[in-house]
């Protein structure tokens, strides 16, 4: 059974809505969809790919860097800032959001409040992936059922 294109699109803007709708994104998502082109189709997927290996990297040194007996806040902070930097780069709103917090945590040298923060932070980009992750998916479908993929409004 061949499965039509508008299938999957419907399919996309539910996902995308809940996506959109519950916080993970916001505009600067819609943004770098409206950089890509078909000269670089995969353009949003990529950056999200870097992304997300790069916040790995930064999620491991920061429990290694909150492992040692005596926490360097400035370079937890450090580490916080990029990683704030990075999601809002993406668009990803609520991990960025919850380095707002992690970053007020390590100006007191908060531990308790940082270890907190640092798992919240783990959770967040573990969702916001998966629904991505999801999202890339049923835009290959789309493309694969001859669709186009949709690109959200800038508002």
């Amino acid at each position: 059974m061949l499965i039509s294109p508008q299938h999957f699109t419907m399919r996309f803007f539910k996902i995308f809505g809940g996506v959109d709708g519950k916080g993970f994104l916001d505009a600067q998502f819609t943004e770098l969809q409206h950089l890509q082109d078909e000269n670089n189709p995969n353009f949003v997927s990529e950056v999200v790919s870097l992304f997300f290996e790069d916040s790995e990297r930064l999620l491991n040194e920061l429990s290694r860097t909150l492992d040692q007996q005596i926490v360097d806040f400035r370079k937890v902070d450090a580490h916080v800032h990029q990683l704030k930097g990075s999601s809002a780069s993406i668009g990803a709103q609520r991990v960025k959001n919850v380095c707002l917090a992690f970053r007020s945590c390590c100006d007191e040298n908060n531990l308790e409040g940082c270890l907190g923060c640092l798992q919240q932070v783990r959770q967040e980009c573990y969702l916001v992936k998966n629904k991505l992750d999801a999202l890339f998916r049923l835009e290959q479908q789309i493309l694969a059922a001859g669709g186009a993929v949709p690109i959200m409004s800038k508002d």
